[in-house]
């Protein structure tokens, strides 16, 4: 009840139905015995799970009537789309969810970003951009529309929600066929919660009349209330079930290089470089690297292409943006070292990292790769710059060259051909000895894009104030160090 006494609008999640309550009471009705475990031969890729049912909820509602920590709401790349979900949410949110959204500029398909729920009863809305369908690009469709679902979901995670309710993403302007996006929404549901099912309590998910059946028909296939449900829905799961993650598995991507035609036999019977990567170490590098001194010795032997190379190159970055969408990195990002701000003069994304928060010796460092990883590859895809505050530095937060050198040999080409500036800020004499070693002699390419920045001043040249997040004691030292020129603009309340 509200302070006047009218019934609230809004929905506890807690108060809703779950997915096995109404099968449980229907199977009690009738006095069904469920199949027992023995006389199962035959299980399913999504077998019956108990504790993972008990957090499903399917609802006929308005999601933005939830009260939950998070709701989702699809909209389109300027997070102005006007269709039913969104245009509630608005509505409940109040007019301050708009000026939000202007401050996010923005979001790209497959991507999820995060607003406070303002007057909703949700605490957060997970704001996410569906695809367009067309059925020639459905294979692209598919890979964007699991990124949404899994973003959302990883987002969560981050921040400690308990509770998310999802809108049917695919909206019916972007044409997606409910029952073919169905499947992909509840099968990644499914993998997220048997990775980290500890980390969420409830998923709702918010149907329309017109959604509603076609989500009661597939969620047995993967939420099984029962062996009897399990087995009864075998048959009727699709060909391609996704991966390990729920993504779907795209099967040019599987093709073998070899090597060129006419390669002596003897070399031929060394296994290619795929088979190569289950005998080279049990370390992460070497898993995902393969064997580094063998693919140079196949280019000087003429035996791997320049275009082999490159795609060997881009199987070892995918294996890396696999785990980092898979690994668990809120440790990674509870130090806030690593975080997108605003723009530039030339409308290029900021990316700011803050050196002192890099505990080099007491983190895992190659979780720290899979972290920058996670966070950089759809910022890479545009042009973007670093900011790197090498304010009040030691040698406990000095990266090992080594571990610059790893990194940029792992990351896609795109994150060098875009990255347009790296500005180094409060640099000391022997930070700068050591960048001009690294990028001469050990990197190429990198050292034209670096600006030393000796003062926030200088800074603001490139990047206004107010699209920058500082850190509380860069602001304080800088003012000690420069003046106070803008020592009084107020640093993020995140930091």
């Amino acid at each position: 009840m509200d302070p006047l006494g009218a019934p609230s609008q809004f929905v506890d999640v807690d108060s809703l139905p779950g997915w096995t309550d109404a099968y449980e009471a229907k199977q009690l009705d009738s006095h069904q015995n469920p199949v027992e475990k023995a006389q199962v031969d035959v299980r399913s890729p999504f077998p019956y799970r108990k504790d993972i049912n008990a957090k499903i909820i399917l609802w006929k509602g308005d999601v933005a009537l939830l009260n939950c920590t998070a709701i989702v709401n699809t909209s389109n790349e300027s997070l102005t789309d006007k269709n039913p979900v969104s245009e509630s949410i608005f509505m409940h949110a109040g007019p301050d969810l708009r000026d939000e959204l202007q401050k996010l500029k923005g979001c790209r398909t497959g991507e999820a970003k995060l607003t406070k729920g303002f007057n909703l009863a949700a605490r957060f809305i997970i704001h996410t951009v569906g695809p367009k369908y067309k059925s020639r690009y459905r294979t692209a469709a598919e890979s964007s529309l699991y990124s949404c679902y899994r973003n959302v979901l990883q987002l969560a995670k981050e921040q400690a929600m308990c509770s998310v309710g999802f809108c049917v993403i695919n909206s019916l302007k972007r044409c997606y066929p409910l029952e073919d996006a169905t499947h992909i929404a509840l099968r990644t549901v499914r993998r997220f919660l048997e990775t980290h099912g500890e980390t969420l309590e409830k998923v709702v998910f918010a149907v329309s009349e017109l959604e509603e059946a076609t989500y009661q028909k597939l969620l047995p296939l993967y939420f099984p209330r029962s062996l009897e449900e399990e087995i009864q829905s075998l048959p009727y799961l699709p060909a391609d079930i996704g991966n390990a993650e729920g993504e779907p598995v795209v099967p040019e991507r599987q093709i073998r290089i070899t090597e060129k035609p006419g390669v002596p036999d003897d070399a031929s019977d060394e296994e290619g470089l795929e088979a190569d990567l289950s005998f080279i170490g049990s370390h992460a590098f070497a898993r995902m690297e393969g064997d580094v001194d063998k693919q140079r010795r196949l280019i000087l032997q003429g035996q791997l292409s320049e275009a082999a190379l490159q795609k060997q190159h881009q199987r070892n970055y995918n294996r890396w943006l696999c785990q980092a969408r898979a690994e668990d990195l809120s440790d990674i990002a509870s130090l806030k070292a690593l975080y997108q701000t605003g723009v530039d003069n030339c409308g290029r994304t900021v990316m700011v990292v803050v050196g002192r928060n890099i505990p080099v010796t007491l983190i895992d460092m190659e979780k720290a790769l899979l972290y920058f990883i996670h966070v950089m590859d759809h910022i890479a895809v545009k042009e973007y710059v670093l900011v790197y505050f090498h304010t009040l530095t030691n040698d406990y937060n000095q990266l090992d060259s080594n571990f610059l050198k790893k990194l940029y040999d792992v990351v896609d080409a795109k994150y060098k051909r875009n990255l347009k500036a790296l500005y180094f800020v409060h640099p000391t004499f022997r930070s700068k000895v050591s960048a001009w070693f690294f990028t001469t002699f050990t990197v190429s390419g990198l050292k034209d894009k670096i600006h030393y920045v000796e003062s926030l001043q200088q800074l603001f040249t490139a990047i206004p104030p107010e699209q920058i997040d500082l850190p509380p004691f860069v602001l304080e030292y800088d003012a000690r160090e420069n003046g106070p020129y803008y020592s009084s603009y107020p640093p993020s309340p995140d930091l």
